[in-house]
């Protein structure tokens, strides 16, 4: 497929006048391999380097592990669909960090492209984040809140079971890893009724959306208690708001596996490429 055309069809398909991002001001240290469009408004093309794609690789963050992967498929004339430009490390400062630049070079001698869509897939819809999220644990999508950079980011929807205690079960068993529990409310989930933010949303002002919509339950990727979320942590112990947390690359992988049917429909073979959860968010 000729790489512009399937460019344009993405900007129509995901991307209104009213998302806005900033990734590029932050991304100085590969500036150089970066497109002037990405530079201007952070998503979009993030690196073009092919004129025609024959296959579309799809990954959470844009990790070396993702990809010397590509590169070692002797990939050429691809495209790397990734939700975040950057790499992430919760404890880390800044806690997104650079794609390696000898990586970069590479991709730019086989002609791998590299295309971003963050506020655009996070924002509801089909193949979004959380509505994904939501569908992983077969909870029951009623309806989308928390406003986000010219989107909504997360969904309110409803589930069968009657407690956080059989929630985190679930939780678990569906993610294969550690799931954390901050079990600051009661364990009966009030209305069968919960909340869900892919990747970060444990921020005090979601969660208080959350409390006046009378829903004691949330759950969301990165977790953890530290000095940065204290404050957070806090004002849901005091509301008796019960958190769960997946990871920020678990809860969000689902919505880069369901883009890959986006890409068949348009006749161009796809596939997800699995990185390694941090547990460190929980």
């Amino acid at each position: 497929m000729i790489a512009k055309d399937l460019y344009a069809q993405l900007e129509k398909d995901f991307i209104t006048k009213e998302m806005t991002d900033d990734w590029a001001p932050h991304m100085q240290a590969v500036s150089d391999f970066l497109c002037p469009n990405f530079i201007q408004r952070s998503m979009g093309l993030v690196c073009d380097n092919s004129d025609e794609i024959t296959h579309v690789y799809s990954a959470v963050f844009p990790s070396n592990k993702v990809m010397q992967q590509i590169i070692d498929n002797d990939a050429k004339d691809v495209l790397l669909f990734v939700h975040h430009p950057s790499n992430w490390g919760v404890t880390q400062s800044p806690p997104f960090f650079q794609m390696d630049k000898e990586l970069l070079q590479q991709f730019k001698e086989q002609k791998i492209s590299i295309y971003n869509l963050h506020v655009p897939l996070d924002a509801f819809g089909p193949y979004s984040t959380s509505v994904t999220f939501a569908k992983a644990l077969n909870i029951d999508v009623q309806e989308a809140f928390s406003p986000y950079r010219g989107g909504l980011a997360g969904v309110i929807g409803t589930t069968n079971l009657k407690t956080i205690t059989e929630l985190h079960k679930v939780f678990t068993q569906v993610f294969g890893h550690e799931i954390s529990l901050y079990a600051y409310g009661d364990d009966e989930i009030v209305d069968g009724r919960v909340a869900l933010l892919a990747g970060g949303g444990n921020e005090v002002d979601i969660i208080k959306e959350i409390k006046e919509k009378g829903i004691n339950t949330v759950l969301t990727g990165v977790s953890v208690k530290n000095d940065f979320t204290k404050e957070v942590h806090d004002f849901e112990k005091e509301n008796r708001i019960n958190l769960l947390g997946g990871t920020h690359y678990s809860t969000e992988k689902f919505a880069c596996i369901e883009i890959c049917k986006y890409f068949e429909k348009m006749g161009l073979s796809s596939e997800f490429i699995a990185d390694v959860p941090a547990l460190e968010d929980l």
